[in-house]
This record gives C-alpha cells, structure tokens and sequence, in this order.
C-alpha cells in the first residue's frame, strides 16, 4: 500500500546522474512533485526543467538549505563522509519524509552461495558504514544494485572496447529503467530500515554473453581466457516476494537488441 505521505510531500534525489534523471522522469509520470540536485545542475541537469534543478553539495552546507522540507530524500550518490551525512541529516526534520539509498552488490563478502541480504557485509568499508548507519539510525531502506546498463551504458561497447573479457566469471546485471522503478516502488512499500538486492535475476557468465553476441550480432570477442576470480551470483529472492516487482526488462537479450538498434 502507497503511504499517503509520499504524494502528499515532495520527492528529491540527491546526486541525480545516469539512474537518478530515470527515477526522475519515472517520477513526474508518476504524478509526484520531484527535484533533482546536481553540484551543477545547469551542467548536468539539462533535460530537467530548471524550476525541478537544486544545487546541492553535500561539502557545501550552504547549500543543505536548497532542499525542500518537509521531502522524502532518495540518495544515490556514496553517502560519505560520514561526518558530513550526519550534520546534514541534523539540520532536517527527522519525523518528515523516507529516506532510500542506493548502493551497490560490491558491498558483500562473497562466500561461494548464491548472495542474499544476510550475506555478511564488509565492515570496514565507509561506504557500507554510512548506509548502515542511515538503515539503523532513521530506517533508510538500501537497494544494492547490481551493474547497470541501458542507453549510453551498452554491453556490446564494453565488449568492443575491451572491457570486458570473455571468461566464465559470473555477472548480475539490470537495466537502468528498472533500477528506477525498484527505487520508487521500494520508497512506497518497504518497511523502514530494509535492504534488497536488485538484479534483473539471472546470473550470466561474460563467456555467454559474449557468445550471444557474438552469434546473433556479430560483434567481436576476445578469446576466452580464465577469470581472476569466480564473480558472484546475486538471488533476489526478497524483491520478488515482499515487493513483488515486475520487471519492464526482464530479458537481458531482448533489451541488449532494442539498445544495439537504437544505438
């Protein structure tokens, strides 16, 4: 069920680069008030309207009181320092709006079975420190987010460029669209303090990848060779049962062809 807070109060994403301007326009159609900050947001905000662009600097507190309030906040930028998150955190009403923070799959320690939330974390990171920080102290709800890709993000470059390599290491991937739509869906029905992982649920191998595209597009691969490490297989067993997303892309192929025929 919606929290009839969310429409009522203003929705900022913080940092809003390759998947926040997707949440933003997700977000408009939506119906929702919406901004978008950038450091420079007259830089890097150029499909957004001016009226919806704040500037916004965690480094700068001058510029903390830029946001509305009372706003639901979604963070997708390394909420580091963590110094600088609490102060700023401080300077807001904390009865007043959600808090989402997008991090990343990279946050595990891998241990050989498929990852899951209760996968044990690496403590030492700052990064994971802050988010778990913002979880237990005002019930931010974490998405780690496999890698991304979509428009301006293709697979077949990394391939043709050269980075990617054709070995049997594992990779969990997500189009960007939906790693928008889980971001908003996840601010509207998650319990405070949540974590899910988010991946389009099937686990690859770069050697697959790389033979598909390969066959059905002609795109050339590097020889195959032995991956420094096995990679990780990422099970998104929670997302699929507590907030039962339906993916727009749930077919890696179908995508990867929409995008090497718009390209």
């Amino acid at each position: 069920m919606t929290l009839p807070s969310l429409q009522q109060d203003p929705l900022v994403i913080l940092g809003a680069g390759y998947t926040g301007q997707r949440i933003y326009h997700q977000a408009i159609k939506g119906g929702r008030t919406v901004f978008a900050t950038s450091r420079s947001p007259h830089l890097h905000l150029g499909d957004i309207p001016p009226e919806h662009r704040l500037p916004f600097d965690l480094a700068q507190p001058e510029t903390w009181a830029n946001l509305p309030e009372p706003a639901h906040l979604l963070w997708c930028f390394p909420a580091l320092p963590l110094h600088l998150v609490q102060e700023f955190l401080a300077t807001r009403a904390r009865q007043t709006g959600r808090l989402l923070v997008m991090g990343s799959t990279s946050a595990y320690i891998p241990d050989g079975h498929p990852m899951t939330e209760d996968t044990p974390l690496k403590p030492g990171l700052p990064r994971v420190q802050a988010e778990e920080y913002l979880r237990a102290t005002y019930g931010a709800v974490i998405i780690r987010l496999a890698g991304l890709y979509g428009p301006g993000r293709h697979v077949f470059d990394w391939i043709r460029k050269g980075k990617i390599q054709n070995t049997q290491k594992w990779v969990n991937l997500l189009h960007v669209e939906d790693a928008a739509a889980i971001c908003l869906q996840a601010l509207e029905q998650a319990s405070e303090g949540s974590t899910y992982l988010a991946s389009d649920g099937h686990p690859r191998t770069w050697a697959e990848i790389c033979s598909v595209a390969s066959s059905k597009w002609q795109v050339p691969i590097p020889p195959l060779t032995l991956p420094p490490n096995p990679g990780k297989q990422i099970s998104i067993h929670k997302l699929r049962t507590e907030l039962q997303y339906a993916f727009r892309w749930p077919d890696l192929y179908q995508a990867l062809d929409q995008i090497e025929a718009t390209a």
